[in-house]
């Protein structure tokens, strides 16, 4: 018993001693170097969250040190997320470089267009304060769109799904009403689930228009529907996924 307990004691030393801090630091003192000095966050849609972009910040000193805050420029109210160093938030204090390392700063946000006074959205993270600040600037273009999804059962709460050719399917999904058979160039149509054609009806695809689909979407057109497309060499028509940033643009249905 007592060599279990000499032992348990020991493994409890161990842990004590191995989460301590056993290094010192020195405040930050503005001379971080930073992977990129803006990240762009690329185009996103109105309310649909932004792939995650990294920052590496880095202490070339020889010395251990604390940088006393990190923050975002609007504060709360900022449009954008951060982790720094593996915690989440968008205030932080107190973060320790050790001497010729550095840390990862992860970036991500979700707009609503309206909120915002310009489609052209800007924050800072602003790194320690007064002489020794340093910042990063933020920048991510907001677009709004038109955006098609199925509807959803009240009570249970399930998708809506297609009945095509007068089968019933699992293809989630609902067939665009009489306003909606014409796509202009005024805004992209973003669509989620299967938008459908219904049956004797033409959908009309003006030039220049842009369509995007959501993961698992599509276009489909029923039985006796038609589908008129008219791009030309000036105005393109375009059908891609609704991920803008330019690290989505080779990957597959796309």
């Amino acid at each position: 018993m007592k060599q279990t307990l000499s032992i348990l004691a020991i493994i409890a030393l161990i842990s004590i001693t191995s989460c301590r801090k056993d290094f010192d630091t020195v405040p930050s003192f503005g001379k971080l170097e930073f992977s990129k000095d803006t990240v762009y966050l690329d185009t996103i849609f109105t309310n649909i969250g932004s792939a995650t972009y990294n920052l590496k910040i880095y202490n070339r000193s020889n010395k251990d040190i604390t940088i006393p805050t990190i923050q975002l420029e609007n504060g709360n109210n900022s449009h954008y997320r951060l982790n720094v160093d593996g915690i989440a938030g968008k205030n932080f204090t107190n973060i320790d470089i050790l001497a010729k390392d550095s840390i990862y700063v992860f970036v991500e946000t979700t707009i609503d267009i309206n909120s915002v006074p310009n489609p052209l959205y800007t924050d800072k993270i602003l790194f320690d304060n007064g002489n020794n600040q340093q910042h990063v600037n933020l920048v991510t273009l907001v677009k709004d769109a038109h955006f098609i999804y199925p509807g959803r059962n009240p009570t249970n709460f399930k998708i809506d799904t297609l009945t095509l050719d007068g089968q019933a399917t699992s293809i989630k999904g609902r067939f665009l009403t009489n306003s909606e058979l014409t796509f202009t160039n005024t805004k992209p149509y973003v669509i989620y689930g299967y938008a459908a054609v219904p049956a004797t009806k033409t959908l009309t695809v003006d030039a220049g228009a842009k369509i995007h689909f959501h993961a698992n979407s599509g276009l489909i057109v029923d039985k006796d529907a038609t589908l008129h497309v008219n791009g030309t060499l000036a105005e393109k028509v375009t059908f891609e996924g609704d991920r803008l940033e330019h690290l989505f643009s080779d990957i597959s249905g796309q």
